[in-house]
């Protein structure tokens, strides 16, 4: 049996799919770990989860002060920002908890998310094999391709980073030479190019999880059609004017729609076919649901996908552009454009994909190529051959 520790970053979406990995690989024997933040780690893992924490705080301004300005910032500068002021600071605070880690556990390999750079760093130092767990699928397509100079500075500074450290030569540290988890399938990432075979295209993990939040089923009203709306966790508080269009728009909907729309409640004004929460069993939900309306987050438009769910996306910046494009594309939902769309183009969105069959048919095409990609057996077969 062999030793897995799992290097994740302050992103719940990105721990999430590890979850499942980490459980089918306990399932089969192998002993597992965690490093990374504490509290993200404890919403989410079970309570018997091996946990190092890796809580260093960034140097300067805390974490929740950047997200809160990086939510205002689109195109190239959010892009700029993410990589100066997220991920090198969150490397250079996490390698020293994470060296930690894994001199205290030992591990045969390090499956590390492809933005918790220190994962790959201390993994390179020690002379580990690691794999990448790609959380969302966008970078495998080129989405920078058409911004060089973007991907020529974003290249700088992780040599920048890696030489710190004493290591040469450098390498991409989002991307394992050996093994890249990818949590999709060719038939919806589309890729311009023949991936390589060190891509696993295992489609999206699920289980293991811990208890989610408690939820009254029985607010489903069978005679209607019942719908998700969700802009993730890092995105639902840049979501005011967004989430005020939902709320016009399902007024005029009250016989025929019942929506979960999980935000903060302040300041809503819900119809009464509305249940507003701050937090809801989303994977608990999504068998009860006819459509989601999200912000093509990589993580909930495929566990959409996966229950055959066709979707409204409204993608707001980073990889999400290229995800919606990917929805729309394999025809499983409609675009519309996050910070204009307006209510009864809104309204219309969500008619169509809850009446034109098309939409759900093309949704169950991807959710058939999901099953058959294996998800987090499948992850584990890949990770078992790096042993």
């Amino acid at each position: 049996m062999a030793r897995f520790l799992l290097v994740v970053p302050p992103l719940t979406g990105h721990i999430l799919p590890l979850v499942a990995v980490s459980a089918e690989l306990s399932a089969r024997g192998h002993d597992v770990a965690w490093a990374g933040n504490s509290s993200y780690l404890a919403s989410v893992l079970p309570p018997d989860a091996t946990v190092f924490a890796v809580d260093d705080e960034f140097p300067g301004e805390p974490l929740s002060s950047r997200l809160e300005r990086w939510r205002g910032l689109r195109a190239a500068t959010a892009f700029r920002f993410f990589w100066e002021d997220f991920l090198v600071p969150l490397a250079q605070s996490m390698v020293r908890g994470v060296r930690a880690a894994a001199d205290e556990f030992a591990p045969d390999v390090m499956l590390v998310d492809q933005q918790a750079l220190a994962g790959a760093i201390v993994a390179r130092e020690r002379n580990l094999p690691w794999a990448t767990s790609a959380s969302t699928t966008a970078e495998l397509t080129g989405q920078y391709e058409t911004m060089p100079k973007l991907t020529e500075w974003a290249d700088e500074r992780m040599a920048d980073l890696q030489a710190e450290f004493g290591l040469t030569p450098p390498v991409d540290l989002r991307f394992s030479p050996e093994l890249i988890l990818c949590y999709s399938t060719e038939g919806l990432l589309r890729p311009p190019n023949p991936l390589g075979a060190h891509i696993a295209m295992v489609g999206p993990a699920f289980g293991g999880r811990g208890p989610g939040p408690e939820f009254d089923f029985s607010w489903f009203d069978p005679a209607r059609k019942h719908l998700l709306i969700s802009l993730g966790t890092v995105n639902r508080d840049s979501g005011d004017r967004f989430f005020a269009v939902a709320m016009e728009a399902l007024g005029t909907l009250v016989d025929e729609v019942q929506a979960v729309v999980v935000a903060p409640p302040a300041g809503l004004n819900p119809p009464p076919n509305v249940l507003v929460a701050e937090r809801v069993p989303q994977l608990d939900l999504l068998p009860h649901l006819d459509a989601v309306v999200c912000h093509a987050g990589h993580n909930t438009t495929c566990e959409a996908l996966a229950h055959r769910l066709p979707l409204v996306v409204a993608p707001i910046r980073d990889d999400q552009p290229a995800v919606a494009s990917q929805v729309t594309e394999c025809g499983a939902g409609i675009r519309v454009k996050f910070g204009r769309v307006s209510a009864a183009e809104l309204r219309d969105a969500i008619v169509a994909v809850l009446t034109d069959p098309s939409y759900r048919t093309a949704a169950a095409a991807i959710a058939e190529e999901f099953e058959a990609a294996g998800g987090a057996p499948a992850a584990a077969d890949r990770l078992e051959k790096l042993t």
